[in-house]
């Protein structure tokens, strides 16, 4: 499920879940030494033990990681049955033609990649790792072996075994830190020391689980206790992924790395330890290449600092506007939709961001689809201030959320009030008045413009026309590039006289699919639609993302729409 799962997620210890490559190499690994003490030849062990993986694959479901995992393993052991020499950079080559060439498709698939690249980097990288371990834990050669104790010799033997397991899961880590952001947002440096101890409890699992189908029916006692030994060690490891996901640093979200990244990671991987660099000129050569490299992040990366992101995001009849501006500590997020939309469309978008933490949550209104999330989204992500309005509202969702931070463990200071006439950082508050005396939510919502390197963006909430008349009355200065509104309960929202006032080049209308009754009318698109302004509706253009710098912003939808202006 997934709140057993996440633990495993975030420790690196999911693929224990999976019929991969280490299932059926455990498995192989079982029944060969089973069949060798049972006196069979090579010969014999291959032979059984082929059409066994095979059948497990078959049992649990023609799983595309376990076929891809039996064929190589078929390579490596057809090759052991027949006495050829072993290569596991050739046996891993042979699976993936053999895979490819059934099914090409396949090299576009999360778990072929991760499953092969792991592999690939285990068999470049553990060589050199378990050489380095040899000459680090070994007695001193100049000391004839006579003379070192059977103590001493048995504690570096130990250590050199710890350490050789130490370096298989590092170098598993290694190969499956780009893949596992591209397609989990995860970095997860907790991973090795997690699987140091999950995988022998698996490896123990699984081993007692065999056993228990061994003997079956005819030693029922036996059978019995080999069950019970197999959920000692499912729970065991369920305990070491959730208590090292607790580990402070154990995990972080990151943003999805491009592709080019990935293949620069990969190549300079395989090209460190597979022996590439053995001559200067390829060490000098190697070097610059890396400078030129980190050279073009770095220009990226300063780029980036001067750009702002806003992202509009239907939320299930609600919306929310997550600023990613330059360092965390200046991010934004308005509105966070109800709890559903929270768990599974929130959760998931900041995550993919890279977001581990919210510096600031401003709630607009009181409305549930706006704020009822507020309460899980503290317990997902550790969460900054609370930014309102003076406003009061009645909704029990959003007196709970201001009540969680003001007496919470960290109360001082978290509740922060927008008045109206402020500056905030890169906001302006418009909207409420102190002296507004509402009955309904959709009457003061907080109004917000944000300048973002002279783009102004103004985001109206779900403001009803008695607090669009109210706006209009008192403030004359409502001129903005971008207005984003949402749907008030009652009426339609940006009435004539404010889209006068406002002289957009685009309006965005934060409207959704379901409910029904949060969907754009059909007059209102008709009369939006003689303002001869672009609108863009989030019900069918999905998300809105606006991006702007010092030479203007950009405007793009997830349907393929885009806007440009300048400053």
């Amino acid at each position: 499920t997934g709140d057993i799962g996440e633990p495993f997620l975030r420790a690196g210890t999911m693929h224990m879940f999976a019929i991969d490559g280490l299932r059926i190499a455990l498995l192989s690994g079982m029944i060969v030494t089973l069949l060798r003490v049972l006196r069979l030849s090579r010969a014999w062990c291959g032979a059984l033990a082929i059409p066994t993986i095979w059948f497990y694959t078959a049992a649990t479901g023609w799983e595309p990681s376990a076929i891809r995992a039996s064929v190589m393993m078929t390579v490596v052991l057809g090759g052991w049955a027949l006495k050829r020499p072993s290569d596991l950079l050739n046996s891993l080559a042979a699976a993936a033609f053999i895979i490819l060439l059934a099914e090409p498709r396949q090299l576009f698939e999360a778990s072929f990649q991760l499953s092969f690249f792991v592999m690939l980097i285990i068999a470049l990288m553990l060589p050199r790792l378990n050489e380095f371990f040899d000459r680090l834990l070994k007695h001193d050669p100049l000391l004839p072996d006579e003379l070192v104790s059977g103590w001493k010799k048995f504690t570096l033997w130990l250590a050199r075994k710890f350490a050789r397991y130490c370096g298989l899961s590092f170098a598993a880590w290694m190969g499956s830190i780009p893949l596992a952001a591209k397609y989990f947002h995860l970095f997860s440096p907790v991973s090795t020391l997690a699987n140091l101890f999950a995988v022998p409890l698996g490896t123990l699992a699984l081993m007692a689980n065999l056993g228990a189908l061994i003997c079956g029916h005819w030693l029922p006692w036996f059978t019995e206790l080999f069950n019970h030994a197999a959920w000692f060690f499912m729970v065991a490891m369920t305990w070491v992924s959730v208590e090292a996901a607790r580990i402070p640093g154990a995990y972080f979200y990151v943003p999805e790395p491009s592709l080019m990244t990935i293949a620069i990671y990969y190549f300079a991987l395989i090209a460190v330890f597979s022996g590439w660099f053995s001559t200067r000129r390829r060490i000098i050569s190697g070097t610059v290449m890396l400078f030129l490299i980190g050279g073009i992040y770095f220009w990226q990366w300063q780029v980036s600092r001067a750009e702002t992101d806003l992202t509009v995001l239907p939320l299930n009849g609600g919306h929310a506007v997550f600023v990613d501006a330059d360092g965390r500590q200046n991010d934004w997020l308005i509105n966070c939709g109800n709890e559903n939309a929270v768990n599974f469309t929130l959760k998931n978008y900041l995550r993919a961001q890279g977001v581990n933490s919210l510096p600031r949550l401003v709630l607009a209104d009181g409305n549930l689809r706006n704020c009822g999330g507020a309460k899980p989204l503290a317990e997902l992500f550790s969460l900054g201030e609370l930014w309102t309005s003076s406003a009061k509202f009645r909704s029990a969702a959003y007196r709970d959320a201001v009540a969680m931070f003001e007496n919470g463990d960290r109360p001082q200071g978290r509740h922060k009030l927008f008045n109206c006439g402020d500056t905030i950082g890169c906001w302006q508050v418009l909207f409420p008045a102190s002296t507004n005396d509402f009955s309904k939510a959709d009457d003061s919502p907080l109004v917000l413009r944000g300048n973002f390197h002279g783009a102004k963006i103004l985001l109206l909430a779900d403001l009803s026309r008695a607090g669009q008349s109210e706006l209009l009355s008192r403030t004359n200065d409502l001129r903005a590039d971008i207005v984003v509104a949402g749907l008030p309960a009652e009426g339609e929202p940006l009435c004539d006289a404010l889209i006068d006032a406002v002289q957009p080049q685009v309006i965005v209308i934060a409207d959704s699919e379901f409910p029904a009754t949060r969907r754009a009318s059909r007059a209102l698109h008709e009369r939006l639609h003689h303002q001869k302004i672009p609108v863009i509706y989030t019900r069918t253009a999905g998300a809105v993302k606006i991006v702007a710098d010092k030479s203007g912003w950009k405007l793009q939808t997830m349907d393929g729409q885009r806007f440009n202006g300048k400053n």
